[in-house]
């Protein structure tokens, strides 16, 4: 299995990369091949929404975008781990999505389908941390994943979500956090 794993807090050894690493254990134990993206260490502007992606499917910015834009259209599977910020998927994490966009217009505007170029059974996976205990404090960043893996063309598959985890490092005081995205890699490492 191709993984595309997508580090999308700014926050360097946060708990939203803490936890990913766990799943990513899972993934590798299984033989699964990882490519790790950080966000944070490249240089992206938003979507401009210009339109020039509706006729090419192609973003018309030329950016580090370039880079990740292979892997979201390559991978059997592409797992996103972002913090909540405000109810919502962090702005850097949500700067990429928008930015698929053109990936949107390749598939619903110029009818290339990404899942003709890789495995039938491509899915997508969420991974989030979230300060707030508040009921619908995933609520937002569940539904733009759910939309963003559509574009890709790929099955929203599974997503582990924490609340009341803030502190840099505090998902490894919670009990069952690490071990479950753990459990979950070694899982879909092995549906294949």
């Amino acid at each position: 299995m191709n993984t595309a794993a997508i580090y999308g807090s700014p926050r360097k050894d946060g708990n939203s990369d803490l936890l990913l690493r766990s799943f990513l254990r899972g993934v590798r134990q299984q033989g699964g091949d990882v490519h790790e993206i950080f966000l944070r260490d490249l240089a992206f502007s938003p979507c401009i929404n210009c339109g020039a992606c509706n006729k090419t499917g192609i973003c018309a910015l030329r950016d580090d975008m370039d880079k990740v834009y292979p892997y979201l259209q390559q991978s059997d599977m592409v797992v996103i781990s972002a913090p909540v910020f405000f109810y919502a998927m962090n702005a850097l994490a949500k700067a990429m999505v928008d930015r698929s966009q053109a990936l949107w217009s390749k598939k619903y505007l110029l009818k290339e389908h990404l899942s003709e170029k890789r495995r039938a059974n491509a899915r997508g996976i969420l991974l989030s941390v979230g300060g707030s205990k508040g009921k619908k404090n995933f609520e937002g960043i569940i539904l733009t994943a759910r939309y963003f893996f559509d574009a890709l063309d790929m099955d929203f598959s599974h997503h582990l979500v924490y609340g009341g985890i803030d502190s840099k490092g505090a998902i490894l005081e919670h009990t069952t956090a690490c071990d479950e995205a753990y459990n979950l890699g070694i899982s879909v490492a092995t549906d294949n």
